[in-house]
């Protein structure tokens, strides 16, 4: 029996009992962190937490206020209900990226050329622009009762203006007019 299996299981069990979680510092990449010990399936499991410093304020990440007509939020409960789906499981949840570095490290410890991405690889899978979606969903709908079809709402572009300044005409003859500072006499 190990030394840790005793500690560890009262632990457990006196979580599981008192139905309270536990609040410990651990370290782990090079600093001390916060976590929760919380008994689920027999095993304590920790949750990393955040200290005060690392979470940011909810009000910077806010977006701006919008309007919302009780039509496109039905229109957007419709679209959730037609990609529901229950469970997790299949193809689609495989961790790819894994298995991925799994061949490439394969690959080179066997001195071997490493294997290229498929198409089905290198394209992002089932990520859908909600926007789109709600648009095309609202033509639809717009369409089979002979109504206008909405307009397609232009997305903002973020280029970055790269202007550089050039020194000012006063701080180049400033430079170049500054006089030497006088020489203070020497003291025998």
């Amino acid at each position: 029996m190990s030394a840790a299996a005793k500690p560890y299981k009262l632990l457990r069990m006196a979580l599981e009992r008192s139905s309270k979680v536990a609040i410990a510092k651990y370290a782990w990449s090079g600093r001390e962190r916060l976590g929760m010990l919380r008994v689920r399936d027999d095993v304590i499991v920790l949750h990393a937490m955040r200290w005060p410093d690392e979470i940011r304020d909810p009000a910077e990440l806010a977006p701006e206020a919008v309007e919302l007509t009780d039509n496109e939020i039905e229109e957007a409960q419709h679209l959730i209900e037609r990609m529901s789906r229950d469970g997790l499981e299949g193809d689609e949840f495989t961790d790819r990226y894994t298995e991925a570095v799994e061949k490439l490290i394969d690959a080179k410890r066997e001195h071997k050329e490493p294997p290229k991405a498929s198409e089905e690889q290198a394209a992002p899978g089932g990520v859908v622009d909600l926007m789109a979606a709600l648009q095309e969903s609202v033509r639809k709908a717009q369409a089979s009762r002979g109504e206008a079809t909405v307009n397609e709402i232009p997305k903002k572009t973020t280029a970055k203006k790269t202007t550089k300044r050039a020194p000012t005409k006063n701080a180049a003859t400033k430079k170049a007019t500054k006089k030497p500072a006088p020489k203070k006499p020497h003291s025998a």
